[in-house]
Protein backbone atom coordinates (compact mmCIF):
# COMPACT_ATOMS: atom_id res chain seq x y z
CA UNK A 1 0.00 0.00 0.00
CA UNK A 2 1.59 3.25 -1.01
CA UNK A 3 0.43 6.19 1.33
CA UNK A 4 1.34 10.10 0.75
CA UNK A 5 2.04 11.95 3.57
CA UNK A 6 2.25 15.96 4.09
CA UNK A 7 3.08 16.70 7.26
CA UNK A 8 5.07 20.28 7.64
CA UNK A 9 6.35 19.12 10.74
CA UNK A 10 10.17 17.34 10.20
CA UNK A 11 10.16 15.95 13.38
CA UNK A 12 6.25 14.07 13.42
CA UNK A 13 6.81 13.62 9.33
CA UNK A 14 10.06 11.64 9.88
CA UNK A 15 8.66 9.45 12.85
CA UNK A 16 5.38 8.85 10.98
CA UNK A 17 7.54 7.73 8.32
CA UNK A 18 9.73 5.37 10.40
CA UNK A 19 6.33 3.76 12.02
CA UNK A 20 5.07 3.34 8.33
CA UNK A 21 7.38 1.64 6.46
CA UNK A 22 8.53 -0.41 9.46
CA UNK A 23 4.65 -1.57 8.87
CA UNK A 24 4.92 -2.78 5.36
CA UNK A 25 3.79 0.44 3.61
CA UNK A 26 5.24 2.66 0.92
CA UNK A 27 5.61 6.33 1.66
CA UNK A 28 5.55 9.04 -0.33
CA UNK A 29 6.19 12.52 1.79
CA UNK A 30 5.44 16.15 1.02
CA UNK A 31 5.97 19.47 3.73
CA UNK A 32 3.33 21.98 2.37
CA UNK A 33 0.04 22.16 0.53
CA UNK A 34 1.17 23.25 -2.97
CA UNK A 35 3.33 20.23 -3.13
CA UNK A 36 1.45 17.88 -1.38
CA UNK A 37 -1.30 18.63 -3.82
CA UNK A 38 0.92 18.17 -7.10
CA UNK A 39 1.57 14.40 -5.96
CA UNK A 40 -1.57 13.52 -4.97
CA UNK A 41 -2.45 15.08 -8.74
CA UNK A 42 -0.31 13.11 -10.12
CA UNK A 43 0.64 9.76 -8.48
CA UNK A 44 -1.57 7.23 -7.20
CA UNK A 45 -1.71 6.78 -3.36
CA UNK A 46 -4.12 4.13 -1.25
CA UNK A 47 -4.20 6.83 1.40
CA UNK A 48 -3.43 10.13 1.96
CA UNK A 49 -2.48 11.83 5.93
CA UNK A 50 -2.88 15.59 5.44
CA UNK A 51 -2.37 17.95 8.27
CA UNK A 52 -4.90 20.29 8.33
CA UNK A 53 -2.48 23.26 9.11
CA UNK A 54 0.26 23.41 5.89
CA UNK A 55 2.15 26.31 4.41
CA UNK A 56 1.77 26.95 0.67
CA UNK A 57 -1.93 26.03 0.98
CA UNK A 58 -4.53 25.43 3.85
CA UNK A 59 -4.78 21.33 4.49
CA UNK A 60 -8.74 21.40 4.12
CA UNK A 61 -8.22 24.02 1.04
CA UNK A 62 -6.17 20.97 -0.66
CA UNK A 63 -8.44 18.38 0.14
CA UNK A 64 -11.31 19.89 -1.19
CA UNK A 65 -9.65 21.00 -4.83
CA UNK A 66 -8.89 16.88 -4.94
CA UNK A 67 -12.25 16.06 -4.38
CA UNK A 68 -13.38 18.59 -7.07
CA UNK A 69 -11.22 16.94 -9.72
CA UNK A 70 -12.57 13.59 -8.60
CA UNK A 71 -9.70 12.44 -6.71
CA UNK A 72 -11.64 9.91 -4.25
CA UNK A 73 -8.74 8.73 -2.28
CA UNK A 74 -9.44 8.00 1.27
CA UNK A 75 -7.46 11.67 3.40
CA UNK A 76 -7.26 10.92 7.04
CA UNK A 77 -6.65 14.59 8.57
CA UNK A 78 -4.27 15.33 11.26
CA UNK A 79 -5.01 18.71 13.46
CA UNK A 80 -3.75 19.98 16.72
CA UNK A 81 -8.00 21.79 16.47
CA UNK A 82 -10.34 19.38 18.33
CA UNK A 83 -13.33 21.02 18.75
CA UNK A 84 -16.75 19.40 17.04
CA UNK A 85 -16.51 22.33 14.59
CA UNK A 86 -13.55 21.35 12.94
CA UNK A 87 -13.82 18.16 12.50
CA UNK A 88 -17.38 18.85 10.74
CA UNK A 89 -15.60 21.28 8.89
CA UNK A 90 -13.27 18.51 8.03
CA UNK A 91 -15.25 16.03 7.47
CA UNK A 92 -17.67 18.08 5.36
CA UNK A 93 -14.61 18.98 2.84
CA UNK A 94 -14.45 15.41 2.03
CA UNK A 95 -12.37 13.83 4.62
CA UNK A 96 -12.61 10.37 5.45
CA UNK A 97 -11.30 10.38 8.97
CA UNK A 98 -10.05 12.97 11.03
CA UNK A 99 -7.25 12.27 14.04
CA UNK A 100 -6.35 14.92 16.45
CA UNK A 101 -2.67 15.53 17.56
CA UNK A 102 -1.23 14.56 19.69
CA UNK A 103 -2.01 10.86 19.10
CA UNK A 104 -0.72 7.03 19.77
CA UNK A 105 0.94 5.23 16.65
CA UNK A 106 -1.07 2.39 17.05
CA UNK A 107 -4.52 4.58 16.93
CA UNK A 108 -3.40 5.92 13.52
CA UNK A 109 -2.45 2.41 12.16
CA UNK A 110 -5.66 1.34 12.94
CA UNK A 111 -7.11 4.44 10.96
CA UNK A 112 -5.27 3.21 8.24
CA UNK A 113 -6.14 -0.21 8.44
CA UNK A 114 -9.80 0.78 8.51
CA UNK A 115 -9.59 3.15 5.40
CA UNK A 116 -7.77 0.66 3.53
CA UNK A 117 -10.16 -1.77 4.47
CA UNK A 118 -13.37 0.58 3.41
CA UNK A 119 -11.77 1.36 0.16
CA UNK A 120 -11.53 -2.08 -0.88
CA UNK A 121 -15.16 -2.40 0.06
CA UNK A 122 -16.01 0.30 -2.15
CA UNK A 123 -14.14 -0.94 -5.09
CA UNK A 124 -15.72 -4.29 -5.14
CA UNK A 125 -19.02 -3.87 -4.68
CA UNK A 126 -19.16 -0.34 -7.16
CA UNK A 127 -20.78 -0.09 -11.10
CA UNK A 128 -19.20 2.69 -12.43
CA UNK A 129 -20.26 5.04 -15.08
CA UNK A 130 -18.15 6.73 -17.83
CA UNK A 131 -18.15 7.67 -21.37
CA UNK A 132 -20.73 5.24 -23.07
CA UNK A 133 -19.99 2.05 -20.63
CA UNK A 134 -21.27 1.07 -17.45
CA UNK A 135 -18.27 -0.91 -15.59
CA UNK A 136 -19.20 -3.88 -12.97
CA UNK A 137 -15.94 -3.86 -10.77
CA UNK A 138 -17.07 -7.01 -9.06
CA UNK A 139 -18.57 -9.01 -11.48
CA UNK A 140 -15.23 -7.76 -14.54
CA UNK A 141 -17.71 -6.73 -17.37
CA UNK A 142 -18.29 -3.67 -19.10
CA UNK A 143 -21.85 -2.88 -20.91
CA UNK A 144 -22.29 -0.58 -23.34
CA UNK A 145 -26.07 -0.41 -24.95
CA UNK A 146 -27.50 -3.66 -23.78
CA UNK A 147 -24.12 -5.13 -24.95
CA UNK A 148 -21.67 -7.03 -22.11
CA UNK A 149 -18.14 -7.32 -22.67
CA UNK A 150 -16.35 -9.71 -20.77
CA UNK A 151 -12.93 -8.51 -19.24
CA UNK A 152 -10.24 -11.30 -17.43
CA UNK A 153 -9.28 -10.88 -13.85
CA UNK A 154 -5.94 -8.73 -14.46
CA UNK A 155 -7.48 -6.33 -17.66
CA UNK A 156 -10.90 -5.81 -15.00
CA UNK A 157 -8.38 -4.62 -12.46
CA UNK A 158 -6.08 -2.50 -14.73
CA UNK A 159 -9.33 -1.12 -15.91
CA UNK A 160 -10.35 0.07 -12.42
CA UNK A 161 -6.83 1.53 -11.57
CA UNK A 162 -7.11 3.90 -14.37
CA UNK A 163 -10.76 4.60 -13.92
CA UNK A 164 -10.45 5.40 -10.38
CA UNK A 165 -7.39 7.29 -11.49
CA UNK A 166 -9.14 9.25 -14.97
CA UNK A 167 -6.66 11.81 -16.30
CA UNK A 168 -3.89 11.08 -14.06
CA UNK A 169 -0.88 9.11 -15.25
CA UNK A 170 -0.50 5.53 -13.75
CA UNK A 171 2.34 3.61 -14.23
CA UNK A 172 3.57 0.73 -15.20
CA UNK A 173 5.21 -0.12 -11.94
CA UNK A 174 2.34 1.36 -10.08
CA UNK A 175 -0.25 -1.46 -11.82
CA UNK A 176 2.28 -4.12 -10.81
CA UNK A 177 2.35 -3.14 -7.62
CA UNK A 178 -1.49 -2.71 -7.44
CA UNK A 179 -2.19 -5.92 -8.91
CA UNK A 180 0.51 -8.73 -8.13
CA UNK A 181 2.19 -6.85 -5.20
CA UNK A 182 5.73 -6.74 -3.98
CA UNK A 183 7.09 -10.27 -4.66
CA UNK A 184 6.11 -11.09 -8.29
CA UNK A 185 8.25 -12.21 -11.04
CA UNK A 186 5.83 -10.46 -13.55
CA UNK A 187 7.72 -8.44 -16.04
CA UNK A 188 6.95 -5.27 -16.90
CA UNK A 189 6.25 -6.03 -20.82
CA UNK A 190 3.69 -8.01 -19.82
CA UNK A 191 1.62 -4.96 -18.54
CA UNK A 192 1.59 -3.79 -22.22
CA UNK A 193 0.11 -7.21 -23.50
CA UNK A 194 -2.80 -6.53 -21.34
CA UNK A 195 -3.56 -3.51 -22.18
CA UNK A 196 -3.63 -4.12 -25.89
CA UNK A 197 -5.79 -6.74 -25.02
CA UNK A 198 -8.12 -4.46 -22.94
CA UNK A 199 -7.86 -1.42 -25.25
CA UNK A 200 -8.81 -3.57 -28.22
CA UNK A 201 -11.69 -4.85 -26.52
CA UNK A 202 -12.92 -1.27 -25.61
CA UNK A 203 -12.69 0.37 -28.78
CA UNK A 204 -14.34 -3.01 -30.57
CA UNK A 205 -17.43 -2.24 -28.20
CA UNK A 206 -17.02 1.82 -29.06
CA UNK A 207 -16.70 2.70 -24.88
CA UNK A 208 -15.95 6.11 -25.06
CA UNK A 209 -12.73 6.55 -23.28
CA UNK A 210 -9.03 6.01 -24.50
CA UNK A 211 -6.07 4.27 -22.83
CA UNK A 212 -3.13 6.75 -23.94
CA UNK A 213 0.41 5.75 -23.65
CA UNK A 214 2.45 8.82 -22.09
CA UNK A 215 6.22 8.38 -23.10
CA UNK A 216 8.50 6.72 -20.54
CA UNK A 217 5.75 7.79 -17.64
CA UNK A 218 2.91 5.44 -18.14
CA UNK A 219 -0.84 5.34 -19.16
CA UNK A 220 -3.99 7.72 -18.75
CA UNK A 221 -7.36 7.19 -19.37
CA UNK A 222 -9.29 9.85 -20.38
CA UNK A 223 -13.34 9.98 -21.55
CA UNK A 224 -13.03 10.35 -25.73
CA UNK A 225 -14.08 13.62 -27.29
Amino acid sequence: MRILLVEDELRLSEALVHTLKKNNYIVDTAFDGISGQQMAETRMYNIIILDRMLPGKDGLDVLIDLRKQGITTPVLILTAKDSVKDRVEGLDSGADDYLTKPFSKSELLARIRALGRRQSEVLVNEEINIGNMCFNCMKGEVKVNGQIIKLTSKESQILEILIKNKNLVVSKEQLLEKIWGFQTDIELNNIEVYLSYLRKKLAKANCGIVIETIRARGYCLKEAL
